[in-house]
């Protein structure tokens, strides 16, 4: 699903990011352009790295889901 329309952002791009090591809405911004045109899907864009995140801390066996 794309999370940013202006820049063509999907959550499949921020998950790729997270797993590149981004940990901020900051990182993403600059990594990926998210939320730098607009700036309506910063919402989106933080809620997706939070929930890929505690996925991968999750499998890193860091905290239970």
């Amino acid at each position: 699903m794309y999370v940013c329309i202006c820049n063509g952002i999907t959550e499949s791009d921020i998950e790729q990011a997270v797993d590149e090591g981004c940990n901020s809405l900051h990182h993403l911004e600059s990594r990926l352009g998210v939320s730098n045109q607009c700036g309506s899907c910063a919402c989106d864009a933080k809620a997706c790295l939070d929930r890929t995140m505690e996925k991968q801390m999750a499998s890193d066996g860091l905290v239970n889901i």
